[in-house]
């Protein structure tokens, strides 16, 4: 599940991966956050990284943790929970929160081409509301849980929010509260400006997206499908459960980023159909851009934390 290597990665590398790590004392250091690695689906090789904040003197909290479940990017196609960044990422987010975070392995296109990770993540949902894991049922607040994806992660939030919504109290003790859309990776036939703005930017670029979309939708599918363009397949009904559910939902982006107006244009579509939405959008940067920078993750970190507590 997890690489043994101790070797140094750079914050944004793609390829190198960290292990979890069970074990509160490390270097002689007591770390301030745990993780492990817990089997969902063994058919699939999926499975989850469970990352907590270690209470003060390993004491049962008065309150309760926040639950986050967390899907990493990657165009569908790259990534996985063990990638570094997403583990710097998961790890960082427990600790500034905190809360407790469950970070979802899903299975990859093109071998595996979409829906199979929104199955594989809805699959994990059901599995987090029945395991009986003891991190989960000991730290976490099952009533406060929030579905957080990063780009395609992002896509993934949104689409397994749909089917959340719809299974009604089937995922109890699990409450969902709302969606994390962290610069969501959606696409579409049809340029728009920030893609032909940005079509040779540095992270990402447009044309980059349309081969990546070309190895991850169905096969015959263009990217107008509902699952990489959103303002296809609207489907109200399950806006309208988001909206007496209470849900609430934030949407982050930057102008740098090629897939900012597409991000602008799913949060006006929820907007318009009653869900609670907050967009927060900055000036600069590139798609994924806070891990590169850990002054930009930490900034995300607060706003997250100030979403998640309100």
């Amino acid at each position: 599940m997890s690489s043994n290597s101790n070797e140094v990665t750079p914050r944004s590398d793609f390829h190198g991966t960290s292990p979890a790590n069970s074990d509160p004392a490390r270097n002689n250091l007591i770390i301030p956050v745990l993780s492990k690695d817990i089997p969902i689906n063994q058919a699939n090789n999926t499975w989850a990284r469970v990352y907590l904040h270690r209470p003060e003197n390993d004491a049962v909290p008065a309150t309760k943790q926040p639950l986050i479940v967390y899907f990493h990017g990657g165009g569908f196609i790259l990534g996985s929970v063990a990638t570094t960044m997403f583990h710097i990422f998961c790890n960082e987010l427990a600790e500034e929160i905190p809360a407790v975070i469950v970070s979802v392995e899903y299975r990859l296109a093109p071998k595996h081409r979409l829906p199979a990770a929104y199955d594989d993540c809805m699959e994990a949902l059901r599995w987090v509301s029945t395991a009986g894991e003891e991190w989960l049922t000991k730290y976490a607040d099952f009533s406060k849980c929030f579905l957080m994806g990063t780009s395609a992660g992002g896509n993934i939030a949104y689409h397994v929010g749909l089917r959340a919504v719809m299974s009604g109290d089937d995922l109890m003790p699990l409450k969902i509260q709302g969606l994390i859309l962290h610069q969501p990776y959606f696409g579409g036939v049809q340029r728009t400006p920030s893609e032909i703005r940005l079509a040779d930017a540095e992270v990402c670029p447009p044309s980059v997206a349309d081969i990546m979309w070309s190895q991850a939708l169905p096969i015959g599918a263009d990217r107008d499908h509902e699952y990489c363009n959103p303002m296809v397949g609207i489907k109200p009904d399950l806006l309208k459960k988001m909206k007496d559910q209470r849900w609430k939902v934030m949407v982050t982006g930057c102008d740098g980023d090629p897939f900012v107006d597409r991000e602008i244009e799913l949060m006006e579509m929820l907007k318009e159909n009653g869900v609670d939405v907050v967009g927060v959008f900055t000036e600069g940067g590139c798609h994924g851009f806070e891990f590169f920078e850990s002054s930009k993750a930490r900034a995300l970190y607060g706003v997250l934390k100030n979403f998640l507590l309100s």
